[in-house]
Order: structure tokens, then sequence, then C-alpha cells
């Protein structure tokens, strides 16, 4: 009798003792602060800004100006070759000789332009979004240091479904997040920084 009751009260003694041991665990954890967390949605930042809105406007000024200057070029060869065709001028006329020199200089040229224009246009947009996302990761530096955050994850979801399979491999390769529950959203407060500065980023 004696024995069992040794026994028990050695089992309810080490009890308490765990009991006791996991409660000043969890007071300390709990006394511990938490990771100051945010996020930036890059792509609606540079979406949605001011900037990217005048930006636009102005790349489809440029663009629909190399275009007509490309239909215009590509309308002249045309003309230039039908009258070659048409048999109006002798082939070992002068008149026929410059015409014909005329054709294949135009024509040089409009390849050249479709060689040239798209990449062009691809180069203005690539060197605009690098701009652009310089000032954001400036920005995101300074209002976090300002808001005490520790760390700040781009977040930005993709959309589905996707039309091609090499989007789907890209988002798996670099959507990381994929919860952020609690986490404080700073896009909002990089917009309107965006949009304070939009003058300079448009001079």
């Amino acid at each position: 009798m004696k024995f069992r009751t040794v026994v028990a009260g050695c089992l309810i003694g080490l009890i308490v003792l765990f009991l006791v041991h996991e409660y000043s665990l969890a007071q300390a954890n709990s006394g511990k602060p938490a990771l100051p967390v945010a996020t930036v949605s890059v792509s609606r930042a540079i979406r949605d800004c001011k900037a990217t809105a005048k930006f636009g406007e102005k790349a489809r000024v440029e663009n629909n100006q190399m275009d007509a200057e490309e239909d215009k070029l590509s309308t002249e060869v045309k003309a230039l070759a039908a009258g070659l065709r048409a048999g109006a001028l002798k082939p070992d006329s002068t008149d026929y000789v410059q015409q014909y020199q005329e054709l294949l200089q135009k024509q040089a040229q409009l390849k050249t332009m479709d060689d040239l224009n798209p990449q062009r246009k691809a180069l203005a947009q690539q060197l605009w979004t690098e701009k652009l996302y310089k000032e954001i990761l400036r920005i995101t530096k300074e209002l976090a240091s300002q808001k005490g955050m520790a760390l700040v994850l781009a977040v930005d979801e993709p959309e589905f479904p996707m039309p091609r399979y090499e989007e789907l491999v890209m988002a798996l390769r670099t959507h990381k997040v994929l919860y952020n529950g609690g986490c404080l959203d700073l896009t909002d407060e990089v917009i309107a920084a965006l949009d304070k500065e939009e003058a300079k980023l448009n001079p």
C-alpha cells in the first residue's frame, strides 16, 4: 500500500514538473516579438502607378509613328515593284535602272525597320521597367525602415488559367510566397510614393 502511494506521488510530481516546464517555455516564447514582415506586389505597383500610364501613352505614340513609317515605306516598295513589273520602262533605260536602284534601297530600309523596330520597342519597355523597379526597391527600403520591418516579401499572385506552359513554369520558379496572412501590405503606399515621383520618372 505504501509502495503504491509512493509511486503515485512520484508520478504526480513528474506530471507537475512537466506542466510547469511547458508553461515556462510558453511564457518565454510568448514574450518574444513576432518578426515584423511586410509584403509588396511589385507587378501591381508597376501596373497601377501614374508614371506607367504616362509612359504607356508616350510609348503608344512612338510605336504608332514607327508603324506608320514602316507602312509608308512598304507601300512605296510595292508601288515601285509594280511599276517595274508593268513594263512601262525598258530594262536597259536609265529610268528603269534608277527605279530599280530605288526599289533595292527601299527594300533594304524596310528590312532594317522590320528587324530593328521590334527590338527598339522591347528595349524601351525593358529600360522603363528596370527604372521603375529600382525606384520601387528604393521606396520599399525607406518605408520598411520607417515602419521597423525586418523583412519585405514580393508577392504577386499568378493568374489562372495560363495560356502557355512556359508561363506556368515561370510562375512555379518565381512564385515563392504561398501564404502571407497577417503581413503588412505596403503596395498602396509604394504606389502613392511612385505617384509623387511621376514627374521625375517621366521627364
